[in-house]
């Protein structure tokens, strides 16, 4: 007796999708750092480190001689192109082993187009000059713009590994479903405004607490640092929709949800206390991007809620490795 595969062992691993949600994680966890690095690239000005090229830097494929704003900046992009890249190939992989109508595929296809828009955001900002000293009123709205469009590239990626999991999820109460938008709707907005809140820390430092609360308010200051009152006073919403969710939730996802917006208001207190430091910034982004993540999974039956159509096992079961057995 012998067994003989009936195709290409590696296409019936690739259809099998074993691994596939792993990946996709991999390119969720590069994602985050990517996000990271941008705001390296935001705190040090380093924004036209390649100068007014792209997707060339300084007209080069590869800088020459570079100085620290460029390496900074071509970091980031060389960063872009391996997560354009993972995500390709989740996108594909996805495709190859999930059958038609999986909310996983549709998850995947808004990655890859949220991918490209936050591509072209970004030729955006260089092209347009908002970078490094630019505190122009375009420039607030291109901040907005790009951060939530990141925003949502991070919540498509998160709902494309988690739905690759294929591990059953209880169904979210009817009552949780206004409470779960409102979470995310409300976090988007402190994600906007936080973006702009850091710009103005970093263009314009405040020397003291009472210093940066009085131009907060003051009519000369630059609608940047006038805006920057409104990341915590969104905040506050944010926190309230939160324990709203997490209370109606009544499960582990909605502990986490809660526990993490606290600590996230935490970070926040601190990044004002300390006059924002470039590294608690850093920190605060993290603690965002974390919590983002576990509020998107937790919010994913509001979103998408899961349907078994009737054959989509067997459909599933299909694309598992199959050999047949013949006489020698």
């Amino acid at each position: 007796m012998s067994t003989i595969p009936t195709k290409n062992p590696v296409l019936l691993w690739l259809r099998s999708g074993r691994g596939l949600a792993g990946y996709a994680a991999t390119a969720l966890g590069l994602m985050v750092l990517v996000i990271l690095w941008g705001a390296v690239v935001r705190a040090t000005g380093s924004g036209a480190g390649c100068g007014n090229h792209w997707p060339l830097c300084n007209g080069d494929f590869f800088p020459h001689h570079p100085r620290l704003a460029t390496v900074i900046e071509f970091t980031h992009r060389s960063m872009s192109g391996v997560i354009t890249a993972l995500v390709a190939g989740v996108v594909a992989w996805t495709f190859a082993a999930r059958p038609r109508g999986h909310r996983a595929r549709r998850a995947a296809v808004a990655s890859g187009v949220l991918l490209i828009t936050e591509a072209l955001l970004g030729a955006v900002l260089v092209k347009g000059g908002y970078v490094e000293n630019n505190a122009s009123n375009m420039r607030v709205a291109m901040q907005c713009i790009h951060f939530t469009n990141t925003m949502l590239l991070l919540a498509a990626l998160t709902l494309t590994w988690w739905w690759l999991r294929e591990r059953m999820q209880a169904a979210l109460p009817a009552t949780a479903r206004a409470a779960a938008w409102a979470a995310l709707a409300a976090t988007v907005v402190v994600g906007a405004t936080g973006s702009v809140a850091a710009l103005a820390d970093t263009l314009f430092p405040s020397p003291s607490l009472r210093a940066g609360l009085m131009e907060d308010f003051a009519a000369h200051a630059p609608l940047l640092v006038r805006m920057r009152w409104v990341h915590p006073a969104a905040a506050v919403v944010g926190l309230g929709c939160a324990l709203w969710l997490g209370v109606r939730l009544r499960s582990t996802a909605g502990r986490w949800v809660v526990a993490l917006v606290l600590v996230q208001i935490a970070l926040g207190g601190m990044d004002v206390l300390l006059l924002a430091p470039t590294w608690m910034q850093l920190l605060h982004l993290l603690g965002a991007d974390i919590y983002w993540i576990a509020l998107v999974a937790a919010c994913s039956g509001a979103i998408a809620p899961a349907s078994i159509a009737p054959g989509s096992t067997a459909k599933l079961a299909a694309r598992q490795p199959v050999a047949v057995t013949a006489g020698s």
